[in-house]
């Protein structure tokens, strides 16, 4: 292993390099523009996977954007980690407010800033050089190992569960290995054991034909913009609890010793505000942040849209308005299911005076992963191996919707080491990805394949 482990060393500027070149790709798969772009991340990732002594590598078409894999198989009695990562990014906008260009990788005080740099280029691309190191010094693999990788993660997955599905017994495995989350903090390593899902969903209120003066018409006909705020603010009551009937009847409760868990966590709330620039924090009462944030379902408006915006006044009563919701989820609620109270319930409270549309996107099911879990044992050991410190195990707030359809499809746990950060601004502007743990990313997945036979 240390002949591994120093070829890691020793070849951290090229492993930047290369990364630097991947994330120089603009593979935006929520703009159609972008296609060829994230077909060309696709083929840099076939290239890397084609110079490795693989038994297989190829791209897979679909109805969307390519599915790259990669396959090793060394021995068929050791365990099989299909890891799992996504070459997709979402847009950079708004623009304006990056330092530095978006894809134009750039390294300020440790920290690689680009697009996709943690979000998940940087994160994956670790276990591609992991297996390099064990090639390149001609170090036996421990493990076997298949690769998949996608480029439709950051607009709902919707061609990779049909493709799993088709190709079940291609991607049998014992674990899926997944880099797409955040430590608790800055050099404390952390292991994701659980994940929130997902229903999310667009309101349309339509009233007149169009866009009518609101002195003329003004306390004649019902404003769109107004009943849909009127709605929103039905939608939670002042204690942080959501209103919708039924939300909450499958949703597991946190035990006492979840909340012991949670209360063992080194979190500092007054660093948490003073980093978002709040003087207070608000959330469903009777729960912590750290719960708030993980392991309780949320209802959160991410847009709103209607009539004038420009510069100026414009005395105007708008025909539409619009917003985007999303909810979080958790165990055992079920985004379908959500769906579908939300949309009766928001109907139920617009007026006849109006026309209310209720849309449900994409959406994914809540995760969790069994803490006793040879697999997780294993990853905990080569943080601490790498990090010199013991990881924490955390549930996370946000959703990776595809770790609960390998559990359903596949019938296999997942293992969620991260190696980003909360504060790396993943879906913001100056997104960021420290460079010691891209370094140290590669480490804790050598040592990873290195010690999992031991477990199994």
């Amino acid at each position: 292993m240390s002949t591994v482990s120093e070829y890691i060393d020793i070849n951290k500027e090229q492993f930047k390099h290369e990364l630097f070149d991947f994330l120089r790709i603009p593979s935006i798969s929520t703009d159609s523009e972008y296609k060829n772009e994230v077909i060309d991340a696709a083929n840099f990732l076939l290239d890397k996977l084609n110079s490795l002594d693989l038994d297989r590598a190829e791209v897979f078409e679909t109805e969307g954007n390519p599915i790259v894999y990669g396959e090793l198989i060394t021995d068929e009695s050791k365990p099989t980690v299909l890891v799992y990562g996504h070459y997709d990014v979402q847009p950079p906008d708004p623009v304006d407010l990056w330092d530095t260009p978006p894809f134009d990788p750039t390294v300020r005080d440790g920290d690689i800033y680009a697009r996709g740099a943690a979000d998940d280029k940087g994160q994956s691309y670790t276990h591609v050089k992991a297996l390099e190191a064990y090639q390149e010094t001609d170090t036996d693999f421990p493990v076997n190992i298949k690769f998949i990788f996608e480029g439709e993660e950051e607009i709902g997955s919707p061609h990779l569960v049909p493709f799993i599905k088709e190709h079940k017994d291609l991607l049998e495995c014992d674990m899926v290995l997944i880099s797409d989350t955040a430590m608790f903090a800055e050099d404390t390593p952390s292991i994701t054991y659980g994940l929130r899902g997902l229903a999310y969903m667009e309101i349309n209120v339509k009233g007149p034909n169009r866009d009518l003066h609101s002195g003329v018409y003004g306390g004649a006909v019902d404003n769109p913009a107004n009943v849909l705020c009127e709605i929103i603010a039905q939608l939670k009551d002042d204690d942080g609890v959501v209103q919708i009937d039924g939300f909450y009847d499958d949703v597991i409760e946190l035990t006492e010793d979840d909340r012991e868990t949670y209360a063992k966590l080194p979190f500092d709330k007054e660093e948490y505000k003073e980093k978002l620039g709040l003087k207070a924090l608000k959330g469903e009462k009777g729960y912590n942040t750290l719960e708030r944030t993980s392991a309780r379902p949320t209802l959160d408006v991410n847009g709103l849209w209607s009539g004038y915006q420009g510069e100026g006044a414009k005395t105007v009563l708008p025909a539409k308005a619009g917003a985007k919701v999303s909810m979080r989820l958790v165990p055992d609620q079920d985004p379908k299911k959500i769906a579908k109270l939300f949309k009766e319930h928001v109907k139920s409270l617009a007026p006849d005076t109006v026309t209310v549309e209720v849309n449900e996107h994409h959406g994914g099911h809540p995760a969790i992963t069994d803490l006793s879990f040879y697999g997780l044992q294993a990853a905990a050991d080569a943080f601490e191996a790498v990090y010199d410190k013991e990881p924490l195990f955390t549930r996370e707030g946000g959703s990776i919707p595809i770790v609960a359809d390998f559990q359903k499809v596949l019938g296999v746990q997942s293992i969620l080491m991260g190696f980003g950060l909360n504060s790396d601004a993943i879906h913001s502007p100056n997104e960021k990805f420290a460079l010691k743990d891209f370094y140290r990313g590669i480490h804790t997945s050598a040592k990873f394949f290195e010690l999992l036979p031991n477990y199994s």
